[in-house]
């Protein structure tokens, strides 16, 4: 069984493209088209269902056409409208640190370190409804909202899952 823990949200399947079981795909992320991963992950129900790729082809700048093994028609394509979509943090993790382009959902679960105040706690949401996405933390019964910015980024540790951050006087 795939754990919540070990994928990151990439986009979400939005409607069904023509009879032969294409549909839509919007990406924040195009991971899927960067690193060779034969399958992506879809949230039904609250299960994390792998469906192998057979072929995508891009739409748009946020947008592709992606066609699953055993989808082969429109009613079937139907089904998954709305699903959001997963990548396994695995295939990414695997990639060298120089060459990973990261999405703010890939933080999901972080341990967040500042270099003035030490450990934060743990990244239990990412906020992207308002112009400045934001970093939501947990501490025990504490909880911060930290923008998420690069510029605060000084590090990260995909393998243990840790962000270092260096935050300006008063943040927090």
């Amino acid at each position: 069984m795939i754990k919540e823990s070990e994928v990151f949200k990439i986009g979400k399947l939005t409607k069904p493209h023509g009879i032969k079981g294409e549909i839509s795909f919007a990406f924040e992320n195009d991971v899927f088209d960067r690193i060779d991963c034969p399958y992506l992950i879809c949230n039904i129900d609250g299960i994390l269902v792998p469906f192998f790729i057979e072929e995508y082809r891009f739409k748009g700048k946020e947008t592709a056409l992606i066609l699953f093994e055993g989808i082969d028609n429109e009613d079937k394509a139907q089904r998954l409208t709305g699903l959001d979509i997963y990548f396994p943090r695995k295939y990414y993790e695997e990639e060298e640190e120089n060459d990973i382009e990261y999405s703010w959902n890939f933080f999901m679960g972080f341990s967040v370190i500042d270099k003035a105040h030490g450990t934060l706690g743990r990244i239990e949401e990412i906020d992207e409804k308002t112009i400045n996405t934001l970093f939501l933390i947990k501490n025990g019964t504490e909880e911060l909202i930290i923008p998420a910015t690069e510029a605060f980024i000084e590090k990260i540790d995909a393998k243990k899952k840790i962000i270092y951050l260096n935050l300006p006087e008063g943040l927090i």
